[in-house]
């Protein structure tokens, strides 16, 4: 009788991955001539299993490659080998690599083998099963001899959200060799529909260079998962001169020569390219991406939490079953007075199953920062710098939907603080600081939130920089008068930077914007504050959970509508005497040192029948991105807890709007986006020149 093996694939692959996230952990602790044994073994028995595992499913690149990488460590631990910071890279780039193959086996595509064979026949040099001179790759590119290579690049659309920006990568690529470039815009979208912050265009590069495929992959390292990307010899397209932009004829000869299909569209071949049955070493193609996708939709769960629900919907038949019981006697005041002790047992015994049920969804945080020490190392490396990593509130727990769209604009900040913060040892030195700088990953839950810190003890950022460069990009003006913290707010202004180079690390103009954006999106919000020569913290405040929203009740006409707690100030009867009139049809209320612009929803979201006079109705003001505003409603009705449903899955995007839920009594109800409905309303986003004016001008008034 045969066993169906595939059945355990998924098992295999998601421990397989566990332990390359433990051998990449340990690897990180290892200081090489005082390296401990114990964290040589872990190593050891982490690549002994995927060697094992990958041998019994039939995986046999992966089991080769292993095998070498556990011979160099069995070695090592034997004391037959000192360890060195070249093996420790060498190691580090095999977890990569491994990664790779197995995120192709899980796609069912056979793995390109092109950057293994690379990293194992170092490890046989190393070993000395090989001669250094068979070395291919970054440590021979001197040697190479010139190749022309074809470059497919297709961005996902949401590229720019990532923070990268294609220019810079076509500037890296010019820097490589001889370089032609062609666009492909035929996915741009009518202007009416067009969205400035998606991208729709896609490139092929014809590179001549002397350099190695790998030196190419590395240019597309951070947007591997975000764009589709193709590297392939083609062949000798520049032995011949090439074309000028005016002699179309012989373009259009090489683009034939080049797309042996030209019948379809440019971008059409681009992706029918990517998804030949070959896979390349720098190519993460959609079947891939979808495959890593999906090894993150099981969680392990904490036999207490199972035991724990098991335990709630033990209590919840006994109440059933007690209600089932007084629903065959008759209408007594005895039977009245145990069914609303029953109902009240069944609302707490829900209530209990509902908190049990999304602590299964709440993981530690540590999922998310176990990330940030191989991203330092190898940034601090590449940057010239000495930083220390500090990771604090590990254990703290967060919903997994949050945590996983939490990572990428915590990747930014962080990235931004080695870049940007951080000064070089030498300044440091100079600073009378040590020459070590640190950066702190900070984890807590403060009500029912969670905030997370990203803190750095570089030199705070420069408040007269960042006015000089708005003030030159016209996002303010001279004569405006901020203090230090609304200068500071600038840097989330769209396109702002303050880099005199633009790296790959960061300064492509793109970003701080987006990361406050990506985290509204998830009702949070992020904070800066910053001392010169001392540091930056950045404050990201979170709701634990996406499914659930504490939520205020309002009724404008006939209509409940729902606002987040998290974004109220206060609600407050309005002083008709403290209304100014800006523009045509603003109203703004002077509370305290402020001026508030009043919103009035029923206009908004054109409703009739509401109250209209400003002293008979009610102000919310809430804040979004540092600054407040007025919604007019007619009464304030309860607040409690509301399940999210999503408009945009069940009907389709609205603004102002970020999802429904249904009432007890069985009605929809809209729950504001407060920053989508600041744009819906005429105003601009907050943080913008334009309302900063208006509050100002209010003052005026």
């Amino acid at each position: 009788m045969s066993i169906d093996l595939s059945q355990f694939f998924e098992v295999f692959f998601e421990e397989s991955l566990e332990g390359l996230d433990a051998m990449e952990a340990e690897l990180l602790n290892l200081e090489p001539g005082n390296e401990d044994m114990e964290t040589i073994n872990t190593i050891f028995r982490a690549a002994h299993s995927i060697k094992g595992g990958s041998g019994t499913f039939g995986f046999t690149s992966v089991s080769d490659f292993t095998h070498v990488l556990e011979t160099l460590l069995d070695q090592i631990r034997d004391g037959q080998r000192a360890l060195t910071a070249e093996h420790v890279n060498l190691l580090l780039k095999s977890v990569d690599c491994l990664r790779s193959m197995l995120a192709a086996l899980q796609a069912e595509q056979e793995p390109d083998l092109t950057e293994a064979n690379e990293i194992r026949q170092r490890f046989e040099v190393i070993l000395g099963m090989a001669e250094e001179g068979s070395v291919t790759g970054d440590s021979a590119e001197e040697t190479l001899s010139a190749n022309t290579y074809q470059i497919d690049f297709k961005p996902h659309p949401h590229l720019f959200k990532t923070g990268n920006e294609p220019l810079y990568m076509i500037s890296e690529l010019a820097e490589l060799g001889e370089l032609e470039t062609e666009v492909f815009y035929d996915a741009v979208p009518d202007i009416d529909s067009l969205n400035a912050e998606e991208c729709f265009l896609a490139w092929r590069f014809f590179l001549t260079t002397d350099k190695s495929e790998s030196a190419i992959a590395e240019i597309f390292e951070w947007v591997e998962d975000d764009a589709d990307i193709e590297i392939t010899i083609c062949g000798g397209l520049f032995d011949t001169e090439l074309p000028n932009a005016d002699d179309n004829a012989e373009e259009e000869a090489l683009v034939a020569e080049a797309q042996p299909d030209n019948k379809a569209k440019p971008t059409e071949q681009i992706t029918n390219a990517i998804t030949k049955p070959q896979v390349n070493s720098s190519a993460k193609n959609t079947d891939t991406k979808k495959a890593s996708d999906s090894s993150a939709t099981s969680i392990r769960v904490g036999i207490d939490k199972v035991d724990s629900l098991i335990n709630m919907v033990g209590e919840l038949v006994i109440t059933q079953a007690m209600l089932s019981q007084i629903g065959e006697q008759d209408v007594t005041e005895t039977t009245i007075t145990a069914l609303q002790e029953g109902l009240a047992q069944l609302a707490h015994n829900t209530r209990d199953l509902q908190e049990n049920v999304m602590r299964i969804r709440m993981l530690p945080i540590s999922f998310v920062f176990s990330r940030f020490p191989r991203l330092v190392r190898d940034t601090s490396q590449k940057l010239d710098k000495q930083v220390e990593l500090k990771l604090l509130g590990e254990q703290t727990e967060l919903d997994k939907t949050v945590m996983e769209k939490i990572s990428d604009p915590m990747v930014h900040l962080v990235r931004n603080s080695l870049d940007h913060g951080l000064e070089t040892p030498e300044q440091r030195v100079a600073a009378g600081k040590d020459p070590m700088g640190t950066v702190t990953l900070n984890a807590f839950h403060q009500g029912g939130n969670i905030v997370i810190e990203i803190m750095d003890d570089g030199q705070g950022l420069n408040t007269e920089k960042i006015r000089s460069k708005a003030i030159a990009n016209g996002l303010i003006q001279e004569s405006d008068e901020l203090s230090p913290d609304e200068i500071n707010e600038l840097i989330f202004m769209p396109g702002f930077s303050t880099a005199d180079e633009v790296s790959d690390i960061s300064g492509r103009g793109v970003g701080m914007d987006v990361v406050r954006r990506n985290i509204q999106a998830l009702n949070g919000s992020v904070e800066v504050a910053s001392a010169p020569g001392v540091g930056s913290t950045f404050t990201i405040r979170l709701p634990l959970t996406l499914a659930i929203l504490d939520g205020q009740l309002v009724k404008v006409a006939q209509h409940t509508y729902i606002i987040p707690l998290i974004s109220i100030v206060e609600s407050l009867q309005i002083d008709i005497s403290k209304v100014s009139r800006v523009g045509k049809d603003l109203d703004v209320l002077r509370l305290r040192d402020e001026y508030i612009p009043i919103l009035r929803l029923y206009d908004i979201f054109n409703h009739d029948g509401a109250i209209e006079e400003l002293d008979k109705t009610l102000l919310v003001v809430v804040e979004s991105d540092n600054h407040k505003v007025g919604l007019l409603v007619d009464d304030l009705l309860a607040q409690q807890q509301v399940v999210i449903k999503s408009l945009e899955a069940n009907y389709q995007k609205v603004d102002g709007i970020s999802g429904a839920t249904i009432l007890g009594d069985g009605r929809v109800s809209l729950i504001i986006d407060i920053s989508g409905l600041i744009k819906l309303s005429g105003l601009k986003r907050p943080g913008s020149q334009e309302l900063v004016v208006e509050q100002k001008s209010a003052g005026a008034a």
